[in-house]
């Protein structure tokens, strides 16, 4: 089966979420083994997404319940 999100196919979970969010998916979780530097460039950058675009918070809180619930691996390494 395909999925397709504004017209893109999604070919992996994390299309899936870019495509939804609009933003890579990384911008919200961060990578594995960014420097404290990094993370307040992206922690800042995704501020900025949010105070252009308040509605993102809800589509992401939605996403993040429906990720919570489904079975499987998380596709992505979450930055501690």
């Amino acid at each position: 089966m395909r999925s397709f999100v504004a017209g893109h196919e999604a070919r992996s979970t994390t299309d899936f979420l870019e495509l939804a969010l609009g933003t890579p998916v990384e911008l919200w979780f961060g990578e594995q083994g960014e420097s404290a530097e990094e993370r307040a460039a992206r922690e800042a950058a995704a501020r900025d997404i949010l105070a252009d675009d308040p509605a993102l918070y809800g589509r992401m809180i939605r996403l993040a319940a429906d990720l919570i619930g489904a079975p499987g691996e998380v596709p992505w390494g979450v930055a501690a």
